[in-house]
């Protein structure tokens, strides 16, 4: 089991200078809205032992350098339970972040909502999600970290709906809580670990690792830029394919550079987001923020492989984040198409595609596209910027795989090589048709770099 730290030792955990911020007044009177007899009582108790007066501790501090508003709750304070009042102090914390532009924290760690307060502390839920939801169309980030435990209506909103989730290694994270799941339940399945590998959430940060994981997120996520990513190097061939054939050969070649050398070569530093919040995730697209020259920017990233629905939903997840945020996008198309089996059909993989063709279409941060390899059919186009995709030379983009075509043409495979040419698929060939455009990332010194 992970260690259960207080309220102020998980702050201390990511900031050294923190300042409480005034908490509203309120009373519900004896005992509570609902009159729960013991229920002041209980609550005294819990004040002597934790030495606060609520589940939350609500007020400012830098994080790495960045500036934030911090929620950190008490599991002492009656299991760190959402009552009346602690919906006043979140709704002044997201307040105060709104009306000073800084981005908010949550340092969880909850059972979920007040039984003593009934269906009044149930509300605080909608409540929260309300300031959450002002919060985001205000433009500020929010990233939760998962203590332990989280569980209940506190993971449901505060957790699962910020737009980063990092959370303690072994931390109890799930809906049910260890006292109302199912007894066969497998208890491995309610992890912090497990959420990760879910796509629930982002990443299980060592807490020694916190401040600096925490800080670089706050950093990334605060930078906004209207300026377009600029195009990448290429990495690998610089002269232009001969034939269909020869192209087809170089983009499937095991030795060209893939998405994480681009990544690399590209960004000083970044940090990954994982998952499609709906149970899936998928090695095979890379996400997440980086930065490059002093400045954020997002980067949607397929790394060769034919890939899955939960992959797209990631990417549609990332593009969306950005936008709100107002960051730039950077996309390296590189798949051989969409996974076409049938646990990818069941997985949504149409609306999964059409998911993100959506979300690149409404963007209106500016999406700047690299083909650095296999441009297969929809799978491949639908993170495509349209009008704002360049290409290696080392690349095709084709409506379908060559060997498939002369298939569909029922042509032998002798003529696959003829087929690949009438495709017109090369880098050379998508310029003369206007699908891609042109510059020194085909053509070195030839273009300028900054779209």
């Amino acid at each position: 089991m992970a260690e259960r730290l207080s309220a102020r030792a998980a702050l201390a955990l990511v900031t050294d200078d923190f300042t409480e911020l005034p908490y509203p007044a309120g009373d519900s009177g004896p005992d509570g809205p609902l009159g729960w007899d013991g229920y002041d009582a209980a609550r005294a108790r819990a004040a002597e032992r934790t030495g606060e007066s609520e589940s939350v501790v609500c007020g400012t501090g830098s994080v790495d350098g960045t500036r934030a508003v911090l929620v950190s709750f008490e599991f002492g304070f009656l299991g760190g339970s959402l009552g009346e009042r602690t919906g006043d102090r979140l709704e002044a914390a997201h307040t105060h972040a709104r009306e000073h532009r800084l981005p908010v924290a949550v340092l969880v760690a909850t059972g979920g909502s007040r039984m003593q307060e009934g269906m009044l502390a149930l509300t605080q839920l909608q409540r929260v999600a309300r300031q959450s939801a002002l919060t985001r169309e205000a433009g500020l980030p929010q990233i939760a970290v998962l203590r332990d435990p989280t569980t209940g209506g506190g993971w449901a909103t505060l957790g699962a709906g910020a737009d980063v989730v990092l959370a303690l290694p072994g931390a109890q994270v799930g809906f049910a809580g260890s006292r109302v799941r199912p007894a066969d339940a497998d208890p491995a399945a309610y992890t912090a670990e497990a959420q990760v590998a879910a796509g629930a959430a982002d990443a299980v940060v060592p807490a020694g690792e916190l401040r600096a994981v925490l800080g670089r997120w706050l950093r990334l996520l605060t930078r906004p830029s209207r300026e377009p990513a600029p195009v990448p190097e290429p990495l690998g061939a610089r002269d232009l394919p001969a034939s269909g054939r020869d192209a087809v050969r170089r983009a499937r070649a095991p030795e060209r550079p893939r998405a994480g050398a681009y990544l690399d070569a590209y960004f000083s530093e970044r940090a990954a987001i994982s998952g499609d919040r709906c149970g899936g995730t998928d090695p095979g697209m890379l996400c997440g923020f980086g930065e490059r020259d002093g400045r954020t920017i997002a980067y949607a990233a397929q790394a060769g492989t034919a890939t899955r629905p939960a992959g797209y939903r990631t990417a549609a997840r990332l593009l969306r984040l950005a936008d709100r945020l107002g960051i730039p996008v950077l996309t390296l198309v590189d798949t051989p198409g969409a996974a076409n089996d049938a646990e990818a059909e069941r997985q949504g993989a149409g609306a999964a595609i059409a998911d993100l063709f959506g979300a690149v279409a409404a963007a209106r941060t500016p999406v700047t596209s690299l083909l650095i390899g296999e441009g297969g059919s929809g799978g491949a186009l639908a993170l495509a910027a349209p009008g704002r995709t360049w290409a290696t030379p080392d690349s095709y983009f084709s409506v379908i795989a060559p060997e498939l075509a002369a298939a569909i043409l029922k042509r032998p495979p002798e003529r696959v090589a003829e087929t690949a040419d009438q495709l017109r698929l090369r880098p050379q060939d998508l310029v003369e048709l206007g699908v891609i455009r042109t510059g020194d990332q085909m053509f070195p010194g030839t273009g300028d770099r900054h779209p």
